[in-house]
């Protein structure tokens, strides 16, 4: 059995980290949006902080509940939302703004319904 305390903890800290990239990402309406001025790469640099924050959190949650866990759900990839923290945090100052579009405007929404699938399944 693994800790729920913690998983909650985890599954909290991921759902506010979307939130503040919600938040963010409102007045974003395409990739030149965050490199035009210093006030669209701060929200850049906010936004890839949180997907880091999401990433190293899936982790912590596969390595506390065990791989079937998010392999119960498999219309999300994984591998991709673990590998992002690696590409941003070692890779910084060239964040492709093309992605983290692509990944705001796209992606987001469906990691925010498959974790709250994952949270509800542990937790009920």
């Amino acid at each position: 059995m693994y800790n729920r305390s913690l998983l909650l903890e985890l599954f909290l800290e991921i759902e506010e980290a979307i939130r503040r990239i919600e938040r963010r990402f409102t007045s974003i309406q395409s990739p030149a949006d965050f490199t035009r001025d210093d006030e669209g790469l701060d929200r850049l640099d906010g936004i890839s902080m949180m997907l880091i924050a999401i990433s190293e959190n899936i982790r912590r949650i596969e390595k506390t509940a065990g791989d079937e866990l998010l392999a119960a759900d498999s219309s999300v990839d994984w591998e991709s939302v673990k590998g992002i923290r690696n590409i941003l945090a070692h890779d910084y100052f060239n964040i492709d703004a093309d992605e983290i579009y692509a990944i705001c405007s796209r992606d987001l929404m469906s990691l925010k319904q498959a974790l709250a699938q994952l949270r509800q399944a542990v937790f009920n």
